[in-house]
Parts: structure tokens; sequence; C-alpha cells
């Protein structure tokens, strides 16, 4: 279960990070509030994980969903680049991920 509640953690770090494009620097209320509160829960989410998960395997894992995550959706809505170099270094990253939770079992 603590898995499960990692991954979600994640993606409400995706929602957050993604979130900030969206408030216009803070100055509008709902997409501010949508952001803040998937910070909230990201945080919440990866306190419960780390009760059990070792913290630096669940920190890692948690930041590595939320760069690829967020990298991915900067590509499909806001059309940041895709060179090459970008797209592989984002499947490094998710292959880490995947070690590391392999390396935990």
């Amino acid at each position: 279960m603590s898995w499960f509640i990692l991954i979600i953690a994640g993606l409400f770090e995706i929602g957050w990070a993604i979130g900030l494009k969206y408030t216009d620097g803070f100055t509008k209320l709902w997409p501010t509030v949508g952001t803040v509160l998937s910070l909230v829960i990201s945080f919440l989410l990866l306190g419960l994980a780390v009760k059990i998960l070792p913290v630096g395997t669940a920190y890692a894992i948690w930041v590595g969903i939320g760069a690829v995550g967020t990298a991915v959706l900067g590509i499909v809505l806001f059309g940041e680049s895709t060179d090459v170099l970008k797209l592989v270094s984002l499947g490094l990253i998710g292959a880490g991920i995947v070690g590391l939770k392999l390396a935990h079992g």
C-alpha cells in the first residue's frame, strides 16, 4: 500500500508543478488554490509513504515521478521541446525509478 500511496503522491506533485504555470505568478485564485491543494496532498502522502519506505528511496521516486510527468505534460500541454537528448534523459530518470523500486524489493 505504501508504494501505491507514493505513486499517488508523485501524481499530485505533477499536479502542483503544472499548476504553477496556470497560476500566472499566483495572481489567479482558483489555479492557485488547486496548486496549493495539490502541493499539500502530495507532501502528506509522501509523509505517509516514508513511514514504511526508506526516505531516500521514497523521495527519489517521488521526485522522479514528478520530474518525468511534469516534463511529459510540458511537452503535451505547452509544446515544449522534444529533442532526443531530453527524451533519452527522461527515459534514464524513468529507468532510475524502476531500478530503485526493484532494489527495494
